[in-house]
C-alpha cells in the first residue's frame, strides 16, 4: 500500500522513477481511480478481517479520489477565511461530471492507445522499458502529445464540442478540473500513437499518462498565486488561469499540461495580466448546472452551425474548423470579431435551500459508491447490470442538475429513479450487508415519497417550474 505522502506527491509528478518503470501492462496501477471495492467486498482480500461496519472506511484507499476530494474541501474553507465565495451548486456540478467521466472510463479509456501494440512493431528505435533515459523521454513525449491533444481539442468545432464542458464552470476552483466530457478519452485517439513508431513501451506511456492526468488537477486553483521561476518550465495555477478566461486575450492560450515550454516554443503562450480579473466559463455562457445536458448540447449547435451554411464546403468547415470560424474567416476566426468578455459578468447562481444541497451531496456520493462498483466488478458483471449502474449513475447526476435549475420534469424523473432503485434492491442485493441493504432501501423510499409528493403538487398545480422550499 503506498503512503498517504507518495499519493501527494504523485498529484504533482512527484514519483521515483525506479518505483513507476513497468514490463508489462497489467502490474500498472491505477493512479487515479484504484478501488477499495475489491478488497471490501472480495473475502479473500486484505481486509476481509476487519468488521464489516468498519470496513466501509476503507473507502479511503482509493488511490486518488480521496485526495481530490480533501483538497477540494481544503480549498474551500481557504477560500471562506480569505472572504470569497464558495458555490456549493458549481461544486455539485463539476463532481457530477467527473462521476460520469469516471463511470464510462472503462468503455473509452481503450480508445486512448488503440492499436498502439500493432504500430510498435514497425518502430524506429528500441527504448528498453527499464531504462531511466526512456522514463525521462517518455515524460516529455507524454507531454508533448498532450499539448497537440489539447490544441486540436479548441482548434477544432467538433472536437470542441466535447472539452467544452472542461470550461463550463464560471469558477476556477479544483473541482473545475473533475470537468472531463464522458467523450474525452475517445478523441485522444491517434495523439499518442505517433510514440509507439519511435519506440517507446507502452508501459511507459500509460505509466506517463497516469500522471499527467493527475498533474492538471491542482492548477485549477485562483487560490495558489504566481509562483516565480518555476512559471517558466512547468504549467502553475496562474498559466491555467489564463487558459480557462474567457477574456479576448485569453482565449486559445496555454494549452500545456505539465511543462508550459510547448506554448513557449509553439506561440499560444500568453502571460496572466496582474490587475485584470478573469472571466470564467464559455464565452457564450449556458444557463443551466446539468451536467448530463452539458455533456451533449454543443454537439446540437456544431450540427445547426454546419446546416446553416449555403455550401457543403463551408458546412465541412463549420464541423472542422475553429468553434470562432465564419465563412470568410481565417481558421479559427477573426479575433476582432470575438465578444470581448469583461468583468464583471454575471454568474448563473440558481438559489435553493441547505437541506437541498445536503440532498444532492449525498445522492452523489451514492452514485460515486456505485461508479466504483462498475470499476471493480465490470468484468464479472454480465453487460445488462453494468447498463442499469450506468443508467442509474447518468439519472442520478441528471436528476440533480434538473432539480438546481428548477426543470418541471425534474421531480417526476428523480421520483422514478429512487422507484426504480427500491423494485431492484427488493429482488436483488446491491451490498453485502443486509444492514447496508436496509439502509440504503429506506433513504430510497424515503425520497421517493419526497419527490412524488412534489411531482403531484407540480402537476394539479400545472406549474412548468420547479422551486424548491
Amino acid at each position: 500500500m503506498t503512503s498517504l505522502l507518495q499519493r501527494v506527491g504523485s498529484l504533482l509528478y512527484l514519483v521515483s522513477p525506479n518505483a513507476t518503470r513497468y514490463q508489462h501492462e497489467d502490474e500498472i496501477p491505477n493512479y487515479v481511480d484504484e478501488s477499495t471495492y475489491i478488497y471490501l467486498f472480495n473475502k479473500e482480500k486484505k481486509f476481509s478481517h476487519f468488521h464489516p461496519v468498519i470496513q466501509p472506511f476503507f473507502f479511503i484507499y482509493f488511490q486518488a479520489i480521496p485526495l481530490f476530494l480533501a483538497f477540494i474541501l481544503l480549498e474551500a474553507a481557504v477560500r471562506f477565511v480569505l472572504g470569497r465565495e464558495v458555490r456549493v451548486n458549481e461544486s455539485i456540478a463539476s463532481i457530477g461530471v467527473g462521476i460520469l467521466h469516471e463511470a464510462t472510463g472503462f468503455l473509452t479509456v481503450g480508445f486512448i492507445l488503440l492499436g498502439y501494440e500493432s504500430l510498435y512493431q514497425w518502430r524506429v528505435l528500441d527504448w528498453a522499458w527499464d531504462s531511466l533515459v526512456t522514463w525521462w523521454a517518455s515524460l516529455l513525449l507524454v507531454d508533448l502529445c498532450y499539448y497537440w491533444v489539447h490544441r486540436a481539442n479548441h482548434e477544432i468545432n467538433f472536437l470542441w464540442a466535447v472539452h467544452q464542458i472542461h470550461h463550463s464552470s464560471e469558477d476556477f476552483t479544483l473541482c473545475s478540473a473533475l470537468r472531463l466530457s464522458i467523450f474525452q478519452r475517445l478523441v485522444h485517439f491517434g495523439f499518442y500513437q505517433p510514440l509507439a513508431l519511435l519506440g517507446i513501451p507502452k508501459t511507459s506511456v500509460v505509466v506517463h499518462l497516469g500522471f499527467n492526468y493527475l498533474f492538471q488537477f491542482w492548477v485549477h486553483t485562483d487560490v495558489i498565486r504566481k509562483l516565480g521561476p518555476i512559471e517558466w518550465v512547468f504549467c502553475t495555477p496562474s498559466h491555467h488561469r489564463v487558459h480557462h478566461g474567457a477574456n479576448k486575450w485569453c482565449l486559445d492560450k496555454n494549452y500545456g499540461s505539465v511543462l508550459i515550454i510547448w506554448d513557449r516554443i509553439f506561440g499560444t503562450f500568453q502571460e496572466e495580466r496582474e490587475g485584470e480579473e478573469i472571466v470564467y466559463g464559455l464565452v457564450d455562457q449556458p444557463q443551466s448546472k446539468n451536467s448530463v445536458w452539458h455533456e451533449f448540447f454543443y454537439f446540437g449547435e456544431v450540427l445547426t452551425k454546419a446546416r446553416s451554411m449555403s455550401s457543403w464546403s463551408d458546412s465541412l468547415r463549420a464541423v472542422f474548423y475553429g468553434p470562432g470560424w465564419v465563412p470568410g474567416a481565417p481558421r479559427l476566426g477573426d479575433p476582432d470579431g470575438f465578444p470581448d468578455v469583461r468583468a464583471p459578468r454575471g454568474k448563473y447562481d440558481p438559489q435553493m435551500p441547505t437541506w437541498f444541497l445536503g440532498y444532492c451531496v449525498a445522492q452523489l456520493f451514492l452514485a460515486l459508491v456505485f461508479q466504483q462498483v462498475i470499476l471493480a466488478r465490470f468484468e464479472v458483471f454480465p453487460w445488462y447490470t453494468t447498463t442499469a449502474y450506468l443508467v442509474f449513475i447518468f439519472l442520478t447526476v441528471g436528476c440533480v442538475g434538473g432539480i438546481q435549475d428548477g426543470s418541471w420534469w425534474a421531480p417526476y424523473f428523480e421520483s422514478l429513479r429512487c422507484l426504480l432503485y427500491v423494485l431492484h434492491a427488493h429482488h436483488a442485493r446491491v451490498t453485502p450487508y443486509p444492514v447496508g441493504d436496509g439502509v440504503l432501501m429506506a433513504w430510497f423510499t424515503f425520497c421517493f415519497f419526497l419527490w412524488l409528493s412534489r411531482a403531484f403538487k407540480g402537476f394539479v398545480g400545472g406549474t412548468t417550474s420547479l422551486k424548491l422550499e
